[in-house]
This record gives structure tokens, sequence and C-alpha cells, in this order.
């Protein structure tokens, strides 16, 4: 055995590695005769990090972290399991000792006399380990995270320096009239009179609803000085977690920063995310990794003629050099040359410079924003080109209509017709809440970002641990966007049919086409992550415009999926 390691420590060990003190695997059977060990004996494989357990298909693994295992009945321990499939809340149990939690681990024996889950190991533990394991548990999750109090939970977002002020302006109005609307409606002992809405029947008996605080922090300088500065506002007021928020170039710096100091970072809006395996950051996709990935994948379809070469024109910048490395490596061993070329300023001369040579039988991958595509003019492209809908501002961007005939985009959003039926709810409350629509991406990921969170704070009621956010985020963010969906389409079905037909017309689609083909709320076709995942798009399309004249655009592939 370790003697230098802790009780707590050997606990932690056993629960989440699957070790036991002396270093050899930990060993467990289930009823079935099955033998686990090791990693694969963790408790943390269904109990999860958090020890408040979730739902495995038709089995619900209860929570087991102290104050659900050792508490009075009284004291109205709940826990919303799965609120999709009809596992509202955890049973009840007079509280464990540690002569019960000990039969209940090694033998399967509950402290009713009953016998548990045969999914459930017996383990093989010693006093000492059994020791260890017990008081790891007790005090698991045993506090609040930082920033929750009894009545408010505090959030920040962060803004990059080299965001543009109209995005700045954006996402804060965003926020910030988020928050309003949703305080405006929480019930506290110092607002009592807000209009509740309920979640579920817990969160109204159990009244967890809190006020949500909102900081905003804007980081200033190059990249290598945010860490610092996120440990500085993190030091003067702590937050629960870190919601949306933008940059235009690196999020690694805030990526570590949450990695370090287990802080939820909250599907962010970023070009490119970083790929570094971490828990608690999770993102809406992989930026202009994932386009390369796509593109790459459309470029060697089996049905297709793969190019001899493929030039790749960008800036100089974190983003460019990021986007054209990953396809540089995605092309790796395909047979494709690839050719990098720096843009080295926005001008016309400058573009056409860096296009020189370029023939019909090259593709040209464009890795720019709007204010180096506004130098591209009205004449005819050298070669087929694609372009970065994440980088360009997609059918928005500045394409004239020589550019449009040749034109392809790499898309990793929904289809716009499609895409206008799943964001109509968005579109009303950005109505009704007074803001202009500005920037389509950005604003509807703010509006998930928050609304989504919105309702996975509700049903986890007191429990406000932050690895259990993360672990329902894993796996309710599928089941949220259907269910929402559906709530959703049951709302516009409501309207009068006056304002109906309206809502359906702004979405350019006939009223039988838009009830069929709802599957989401985002700007994106679906959403999933699992254990250990931390993108929930994972794919794209290659799309091109309808017309010259028109911003219309049309699918030239299915969904790629890299």
């Amino acid at each position: 055995m370790n003697s230098s390691l802790t009780e707590l420590e050997i606990g932690r060990r056993i629960y989440q590695e699957g070790v036991l003190p002396s270093g050899a695997p930990l060993h467990g059977v289930r009823m079935a005769g099955s033998v686990v060990s090791g990693t694969e004996a963790a408790c943390v494989n269904c109990h999860r990090r958090s020890g408040m357990g979730g739902v495995e298909g038709d089995i619900q693994v209860s929570p087991i972290n102290g104050r659900f295992l050792f508490a009075q009945l009284g004291d109205k321990a709940l826990a919303t399991m799965d609120p999709r499939v009809g596992k509202r809340m955890n049973q009840a149990h007079a509280p464990y000792n540690d002569e019960s939690l000990g039969t209940a681990i090694r033998r399967g024996i509950n402290n009713s006399g009953r016998e548990m889950s045969a999914v459930m190991p017996r383990y093989t533990l010693d006093e000492p380990e059994m020791k260890a394991l017990t008081a790891y548990l007790s005090q698991l999750s045993g506090q609040w995270s930082p920033g929750v109090t009894a009545e408010t939970i505090r959030f920040a977002t962060v803004i990059a320096p080299d965001v543009e002020p109209e995005r700045r302006k954006v996402l804060i109005d965003m926020m910030r009239t988020a928050f309003n609307q949703k305080n405006g409606s929480t019930v506290t002992a110092s607002n009592p009179r807000g209009r509740r809405h309920m979640t579920s029947a817990a969160e109204f008996v159990l009244g967890t609803e809190r006020k949500w605080e909102l900081d905003i922090w804007e980081l200033q300088g190059p990249p290598e000085s945010w860490g610092g500065q996120l440990d500085e506002l993190y030091r003067q007021q702590p937050v629960f977690a870190l919601v949306s928020g933008v940059s235009n170039s690196t999020w690694q710096p805030v990526h570590d920063f949450c990695e370090r100091e287990k802080v939820p970072c909250w599907f962010p809006s970023v070009d490119l995310p970083p790929v570094t395996q971490a828990f608690y950051p999770v993102y809406f996709s992989r930026g202009v990794a994932l386009e390369a990935g796509v593109l790459a994948r459309h470029l060697t379809d089996k049905g297709r003629q793969r190019p001899q070469r493929l030039v790749q024109i960008y800036r100089d910048d974190t983003v460019g050099r990021a986007a054209a490395s990953a396809l540089t490596q995605a092309l790796a061993g395909s047979g494709i040359a690839v050719e990098d070329r720096v843009l080295s300023e926005g001008s016309s001369e400058a573009l056409r410079n860096v296009m020189a040579g370029i023939g019909p039988k090259d593709k040209v991958m464009f890795w720019l924003r709007p204010v180096d595509m506004s130098a591209l003019g009205n004449e005819p492209p050298p070669a087929a080109s694609y372009f970065s809908a994440v980088l360009s501002g997609g059918e928005q961007g500045p394409f004239s209509a020589a550019w449009k005939r040749s034109a392809r985009l790499v898309y990793p959003y929904e289809l716009p017709d499609k895409r206008q039926t799943n964001l109509a709810y968005f579109h009303q409350w950005l109505e009704m809440r007074k803001l202009a629509l500005v920037d389509e991406p950005l604003q509807s990921e703010v509006f998930f970002a928050l609304n989504f969170l919105t309702d996975m704070v509700a049903e986890m009621l007191d429990n406000l641990y932050r690895d259990y956010l993360m672990e329902r985020a894993e796996t309710m963010i599928s089941k949220y966007e259907g269910g929402k969906a559906e709530e959703q389409a049951r709302a516009r079905d409501a309207l009068r049919p006056a304002a109906r037909s309206m809502a359906v017309a702004q979405a350019g689609m006939d009223e039988k086409a838009q009830s069929g083909s709802r599957s989401g709320t985002t700007i994106y076709p679906r959403l999933s992550l699992g254990p250990t995942q931390r993108f929930a798009s994972k794919g794209g399309y290659i799309v091109r415009f309808a017309s010259p004249s028109s911003d219309a655009l049309v699918a030239e592939s299915g969904w790629i999926v890299p």
C-alpha cells in the first residue's frame, strides 16, 4: 500500500480509476457472473464524477454521494433523473451507515434487505479500502459549487479583444436580455411575485429556482496574457460557469482556464475550438477544423474525380493557419497536392497576386473573412472555389455574381429552408424582445446556450454541482432538442390562424412541409453528445448558390461526417 496517499485520495482512486491502494485493479462480479476489473470496475462509469448517477436505458442509476446515502429522509434530497422517459425522481430510502453501505457494495444487498440490480458489481474490498471509499462518497458533491448561493447563481461570459464592436454588442445585448427575462420569471424569497415557469413537480415543491447574475469578462492584450486575467477575475468573483462567449482567434487560454479551475465552458461561439481532451468545455462544433474534414471527405469521395492540386488561400493568423493545417492533414495520403498561399493584405491586387498561376483543373479553398473577400471583385474565378461558411459569412458573404457561379460553401449548418423552420421561435423571440437580427449564427448559438442552460439548471434542483451540469449536457442534449422542437411546434400551432400563416410564410415553407420537417431548434442539423464527447455537431454539407443573382443555397452533397 502506498502510505503517502490520504484516505480521500485512496477513495477517489477506487471510485474514479478502479485502482486499489496497493496499485492492484479493483475487482467486482455482477449477478450474471461477469467479472469487471480496473477502469471497467470503477464506480464512476455508472454513477459519474458527481456521484449523481443517471439513466442507462431502462436502468436508473441512483445518486450515491453523501447527501443521498446518509441524509435523513426529511432532508428532501431529490434528483430528477430523466424527465423525458418517465423516470422522474430517485427513490427515497432510509439513510445508510458504514455497515449497511459495506453490505450494499460488497454483497449487493441494500439497507432495506433487498437485492440490488444485477448490473451493480459486488466488489472485493477490505476494511481500510471500504473505509476510504466511504470517506470519499461522504464528501462527494457535498457542497454547492462556487458561484452558487441559496438565492443566486453567478455566471460570466468571455469576450476576446479581437471581436468586432458590433458582435460584442450583439452578444451582450442577447445575454442581458435573456438574463432579465429569466429573472423576471423567477420566484425567490426576495422576489415572491415572480411568474413561476415550473420545469418539474420537484422544482415546484422544493423551491429551488434562483436568480441569475451575469458578469462580462472582457479580455485585453495578447492571448498569452488571458490566463492570468481570467485567474484574477475568478479570484475576485467566482462563477458557476462561463456561458457562451466569443472570439475570432484562439480560445485555448479560456479552455485551459476552465479545465484548470473545473469551471464549465458552456457552448461559446468560436471559430477554432481547442481539440485537446477536456471535461469542462463543450462546443457546438470543431469550427474550421470540422470544415476542413468535411471538404477533405468530399474531395476524396469514391464517386468523384480527385483534383491533382488544391490551393488554399488564408490569412497568416491563428485561425487561418489552423484551418490550412487541418485541411493539409486531412488530405495527407490522398494523392492531392496541397499548396498553401498566404494573403498578406485584403486588396484586389494582393488577391490577384496570390491567385496567380491557378488553372481551371485546380481547386481552391479560401479561408477568408468578408473583409478580405470583398476584394474578389467581378472577375470570374480561375478555378472551382470553396469557401468556409464559418469565416465568410456563408450566403450573406460578399460574393459577386461572377463568383456565385462557381463558388461552393463548406457548410456546417442546417440547410436554409429547414433552418428557418427550426429557428422560427428564435426569430419570434428576437422580435418580441426588440433585438435586431445582426448575426444569425452567433445570435442563435447564444439563444440555444442560454435556453439549454436554463432547463438543465432547473432540472438539477438543489444539486448544483459543476460535474453534474456537464453530465446532464452529455445525456440530455439530444432529448432536449427533440422535446423543444415539439414544444415550439405546438406553441406555433396554438397561434391565431393569421399569425400562424405569417410565421409559416416567414419560414419560407407551406404548413404541411413545416410540420413534417422540424427536428431541432438551432442553426445546426443535429446536436448530440456522449461521455467524453465535447463537440455537439459533427458534420456539414457542400452547398452552392442557386443562381448568380440569388443568395439561396442548394445542397450539392448529403450530410458529411468526417
